[in-house]
């Protein structure tokens, strides 16, 4: 895992039309170590060259060198000529790094696990292709081998990006098969799996340590490297790039819920795509709780809202529940009013508050109402000497409503329908004659 950067950095933006905010850029800077010294925005249609005008360039240089900053941010997707051209420009100690490359250093440094790590840098290689392939086919085409550094190295630095991939892809696939049986153990040892999504900084981890309390998953030697005793709840973003999983504080059912990646906005489907085996959480949970910051503007959740939904349809087939977190910071006015204006987004959410406990039971009343529905079961079983162990292992992956002690033991319980089956297996053997 690399370390936070600690250099300083100015800030570029450029919009069509309106006016620039870099506000959530200047967090992504701050979250990857960069001390934000100043910013550079501008309001008009991309400069094939250089992104941003020509005399916006001049302007960059002259803030660059007088405070003496070693990085340029730009908070928009440059192209591989733009950003060499940029270079040209600039001091030669600058750095220059898009919104799409510094969202990938951030990543990096919260990579703690190998499929993390494996994604971050699957999620880069993708980066850096198409900006290998344009180098390569202009120096083939103008027949100048030498220019920007090009030639045959990165005509074979293309041929090894792709073979890369191609070896980081089978490696998630196998991890991926590998946390595919592992859910489906725990399915069949009686869990629902409720995924928590939402963009970053919408209070996903304060609420999973709410819903959860201290109840930490024990998975003993087969502890899964995603596996987190701890939820972090800082007000940075991407605090959560692995994955956290507890086991709810529930009554009805026994439910593990996981924290995931949290969404940032304008992200490319290629940077999506390369985190789909984190995301696999997501798709694969028996239900999605959606969280967004209810005191966010009402055109940014809708906004927010909407690339959720674009995300999590594309592959997931779970309900999806809208929690309408801090409600804290809202007065009931404009949380009706937010209500309202997100209807048809969020046709019934819930409203709580994680940092205050806040209608939080009545979300977990909600999670159980959404979840697959158990099956009731009603078996009988001759008292043999692995009845109590069968009877107890009932009690351990069901909700056991009454069980009847007597010549033969009867047992009434509602369960998951993998459950049902081997406990229906279970009962079998146990009226095989020894």
């Amino acid at each position: 895992m690399t370390g936070a950067h600690s250099g300083t950095a100015v800030v570029v933006k450029r919009v069509d039309s309106g006016e620039a905010d870099t506000g959530e850029f200047r967090d992504l800077a701050r979250a990857a170590g960069y001390d934000v010294v100043s910013q550079v925005t501008q309001t008009r249609k991309e400069d094939p060259a250089y992104c941003i005008g020509e005399g916006k360039v001049a302007e960059l240089a002259q803030v660059v060198e007088a405070l003496e900053a070693d990085t340029v941010l730009f908070d928009n997707s440059l192209g591989p000529y733009q950003t060499f051209n940029l270079g040209t420009e600039l001091p030669d100690h600058v750095q220059v790094l898009d919104r799409f490359r510094l969202i990938l250093e951030i990543f990096g440094q919260r990579a703690r696990t190998k499929k993390a790590q494996l994604q971050v840098e699957l999620a880069t290689l993708r980066y850096e292709l198409p900006r290998v392939e344009a180098k390569t086919s202009l120096a083939k085409r103008d027949e100048r081998p030498g220019f920007m550094g090009l030639g045959e190295y990165d005509e074979s630095r293309e041929q090894d990006i792709k073979k890369r991939i191609s070896r980081i892809r089978d490696e998630l696939e196998t991890i991926e098969e590998t946390d595919e049986h592992r859910r489906e153990q725990r399915r069949e040892s009686g869990f629902d799996l409720v995924a928590l999504a939402g963009y970053t900084n919408a209070g996903k981890s304060t609420l999973l340590r709410r819903l959860a309390r201290d109840l930490d998953v024990d998975e003993n030697e087969d502890r899964h490297p995603d596996l987190d005793t701890t939820a972090e709840s800082e007000d940075r973003l991407f605090t959560t790039l692995g994955t956290t999983t507890r086991r709810m504080d529930m009554d009805s059912r026994n439910v593990l819920l996981t924290d995931t990646v949290g969404f940032v906005s304008n992200l490319p489907h290629w940077l999506v795509e390369s985190f789909k085996s984190t995301l696999s959480e997501v798709y694969r949970a028996d239900l999605v709780l959606l969280v967004v910051d209810v005191s966010d503007p009402i055109d940014e959740i809708h906004e927010k809202l909407v690339t959720s939904h674009d995300t999590l349809y594309e592959r997931n087939e779970a309900p999806i529940v809208t929690v309408l977190n801090k409600v804290d910071k809202v007065d009931e006015a404009e949380l009706a009013e937010k209500r309202r204006a997100l209807s048809t987004l969020a046709p019934n959410p819930v409203a709580v508050s994680g940092m205050e406990d806040l209608n939080v039971e009545s979300l977990k009343a909600r999670i159980d109402t959404e979840l697959p529905p158990y099956e009731h079961e009603r078996l009988v079983v001759p008292m043999t000497d692995d009845t109590m162990s069968f009877v107890s292992w009932v009690h351990d992956h069901a909700r056991v409503e009454e069980v009847d002690y007597g010549e033969q033991v009867v047992l009434e319980f509602e369960a998951r329908p993998a459950v049902v089956e081997r406990a229906r297996a279970k009962a079998g053997e146990l009226a095989q004659p020894a």
